[in-house]
């Protein structure tokens, strides 16, 4: 689970934008990209989203 303090502070690396948790997997609120969480770590690369 990823805690709201640090879902607070990321921003989608795409657009800057931010983001929110769904389906355990991080999702921009503008752009849609959704980035990976491994072993409680969220994978915030470009390369690595979904969408």
């Amino acid at each position: 689970m990823i805690d709201k303090e640090l879902l607070s502070i990321l921003a989608c690396p795409a657009c800057k934008q931010n983001v929110e948790l769904k389906d355990n997997k991080i999702c921009c609120v503008k752009c849609g990209k959704k980035y990976p969480i491994r072993d409680g770590i969220p994978v915030m690369l470009i390369e690595e989203a979904e969408g």
